[in-house]
């Protein structure tokens, strides 16, 4: 089942006052810091509808507040690609899908980025299967939409910051609906 633009809205409207894990912004604030970061370097619409919708499949497979605190790796890049694949590219899913293995390839190609992560970051870090090798890492960026997902990755570290100005929610569901619309006529 494909979600709809308004489906989006719900949950954000329902869900996105969650905390985002230990962070001091709630889900909805994170996507739209990621997606404001996104659209203030100048990314495609592709690219900002990735970064708005990156942590989607926390609301859809809510585990708690914190799941890293209890062990678990709720696998949130796979877990809305099923429901956003048949409405959104290519360009929107792969970063998205992409992003967590990012984290892991930023830690093993830059020796400043692990020492930037949150506390839990850090810890779904591990739960992710831990910081790749070199070769796991140059696997990782010969893959398409590998540069796009290590752009989201360093969005998504910095869109953590308590009361930061964004467009709101409208603004991005209006991002994500001109990309749907453009993938239905292509």
């Amino acid at each position: 089942m494909a979600l709809s633009l308004n489906d989006i809205r719900t949950l954000f409207e329902q869900h996105g006052s969650l905390a985002y894990s230990g962070e001091p912004v709630t889900q909805l604030e994170h996507a739209l810091q990621s997606a404001a970061l996104a659209e203030d370097e100048g990314a495609s619409d592709e690219l900002v509808a990735a970064a708005f919708l990156h942590d989607l499949g926390h609301l859809l497979n809510r585990f708690g507040d914190t799941p890293s605190e209890r062990g678990i790796d709720d696998l949130h890049q796979y877990f809305a690609l099923p429901f956003l694949r048949p409405v959104l590219p290519e360009a929107v899913l792969e970063p998205i899908r992409l992003h967590v293995d990012a984290k892991r390839c930023l830690c093993a190609i830059d020796d400043t980025y692990f020492g930037l992560l949150s506390a839990d970051s850090v810890r779904s870090l591990e739960l992710q299967g831990g910081i790749f090798s070199r070769q796991e890492a140059e696997t990782f960026l010969s893959k398409p939409y590998a540069e796009d997902a290590l752009r989201v990755r360093r969005w998504d570290d910095l869109a953590k910051e308590a009361n930061r100005a964004t467009p709101d929610l409208d603004h991005y569901l209006s991002v994500v609906e001109r990309v749907m619309e453009t993938h239905a006529t292509a």
